[in-house]
């Protein structure tokens, strides 16, 4: 068989048939060609989108299309899912509008049932409809989270963690529009917390704005069932962090800027309520039932 390539003479080898090394070449032969196997198929993951709302009417239009603009721009597949806490402004006709244009699914409350109701009825929504690969979002519906941190929030569930966190206490966050005293008790709350009852990677124990692994949550709810998701108010942001504290999760963390001054309406939060039932939350986690 001849030879399929030629080197030339050079200065390094001025004789070519004087190589140092034999041509590896000389022996073969082509017995088939390459065999073109077709791509694998894409797996489809659907970023779901909880916004527990009780009265946002003004807020739900741009908050939603901020979400659908990061998701289409990023090419992300979405479904939004609005429960609405028994609202009586226009939040729920606003949804139905918002929905014409984009992946919506609307729950109802009859009645204000609180943060706690809204949000577990959301998730349930969610896990029931998640397939296997899907993140859970949580959100504010006031407009004062960012929908383009979730880019950066799925691609921590990609590299591991099974939670992640929008945190404000984490370096490169920041809060506009909070008063000095929301921002104490907030500082207060997650140093309490950290004391009590630490979760490793975890410094943001009140933030509503989480990504979790469908599957994680769909475990939980198989664990806990109706208790998962037991308090009333906004202590229950705490209250599910303390339950998948005790499934071995690794919990991530991503530097929050929280636009409260783009929040078109007042605060809900009753501020003395949700500090005395927080407290009252760890006390018996710690000292009591878990």
């Amino acid at each position: 068989m001849g030879r399929f390539f030629r080197i030339e003479k050079s200065r390094w080898f001025p004789n070519k048939d004087r190589m140092p090394f034999d041509d590896p070449t000389k022996n073969v032969c082509l017995e088939q060609e390459a065999v073109r196997v077709p791509p694998p198929p894409r797996l489809q993951r659907i970023i779901r989108v909880v916004l527990p709302a009780f009265n946002e009417e003004k807020a739900l239009v741009p908050l939603t299309g901020r979400i659908r603009q990061m998701m289409v721009f990023h090419g992300l597949d979405y479904e939004i899912t609005v429960v609405d806490d028994g609202s009586s402004d226009d939040t729920l006709k606003v949804a139905k509008e918002c929905a014409r244009e984009m992946p919506i699914r609307i729950l109802r409350h009859l009645k204000n049932a609180g943060l706690g109701a809204t949000i577990r009825d959301g998730l349930i929504d969610a896990v029931k409809n998640a397939g296997e690969h899907d993140i859970i979002i949580t959100m504010d519906a006031d407009n004062s989270h960012t929908p383009g941190l979730i880019l950066r929030m799925v691609r921590l569930i990609d590299e591991g963690c099974d939670v992640v966190i929008a945190s404000r206490f984490t370096p490169g966050a920041r809060v506009l529009g909070v008063s000095f005293f929301r921002q104490i008790l907030s500082i207060g709350a997650s140093w309490m917390v950290r004391l009590l009852l630490p979760i490793p990677g975890v410094k943001d124990f009140t933030c509503g704005f989480r990504a979790y692994r469908a599957d994680i949550l769909r475990e939980a709810f198989a664990k806990y069932q109706t208790s998962f998701i037991e308090q009333e108010g906004f202590q229950c942001m705490v209250d599910i962090l303390l339950k998948l504290r005790d499934l071995d999760l690794v919990f991530g963390e991503v530097p929050l800027i929280h636009r409260y001054d783009l929040k078109p309406s007042s605060s809900k939060m009753n501020v003395g309520r949700t500090v005395m039932g927080t407290i009252k939350l760890l006390l018996s986690r710690r000292f009591g039932s878990r």
